[in-house]
């Protein structure tokens, strides 16, 4: 290998990382709110002193919201699949395996190869991978993979749409009637 040659792996490999470098300080340092954060009065700063917490419980809540409305007004609901020791996803409607996301903000190689391996196992199992995301300011290599893995990728208001669309309940219509009703205290 010549000295060129290592010189443009090197440079490759710089600009590789500069770019998720770039990625996860926009996404560290990102201010904005979303409906579920505004229904609890949560704040970008309050988020901010805890992103990890603040994420997972969202998440958590996001999930649990998500699967009632499809329990309650989708006949074909059913619950999340298992295959082997492994939840691929929530829950699972028609043709639909629906996994429920507030944001995927991990690109590590772990993660990014569950979503490829998950979505392929699905579809094998005849179902379309599908998640619903509901915030906006994913990483984009995470949401590529996703893509590779063969999921279909609704995010922010397409995942509300499609929520509208299967169910026939606005979900976001009626978060945003909630707006503050539910304040944590500080």
């Amino acid at each position: 290998m010549s000295q060129e040659d290592v010189n443009n792996q090197l440079e490759s490999i710089f600009k590789r990382y500069q770019q998720s470098f770039s990625d996860k300080i926009y996404a560290e340092t990102n201010h904005d709110s979303d409906i579920l954060m505004s229904v609890f009065g949560i704040t970008p700063t309050i988020k901010q002193e805890n992103r990890q917490y603040w994420g997972r419980e969202l998440g958590m809540c996001w999930q649990l919201i998500v699967t009632a409305i499809f329990r309650h007004h989708h006949a074909g609901f059913g619950n999340a699949l298992k295959l082997g020791d492994d939840e691929p996803c929530d829950f699972v409607f028609d043709k639909f395996a629906v996994d429920t996301k507030y944001r995927i903000g991990s690109g590590d190689s772990g993660t990014l190869k569950k979503f490829k391996q998950y979505g392929h196992q699905l579809r094998e199992q005849g179902f379309e991978p599908t998640l619903l995301i509901l915030r906006t300011d994913n990483l984009p290599s995470a949401i590529t993979a996703c893509h590779a893995g063969t999921w279909q990728v609704y995010i922010g208001g397409e995942a509300f749409t499609f929520i509208k669309t299967h169910t026939q309940f606005d979900l976001l219509a009626y978060l945003t009637q909630k707006v503050g009703d539910y304040k944590v205290d500080r």
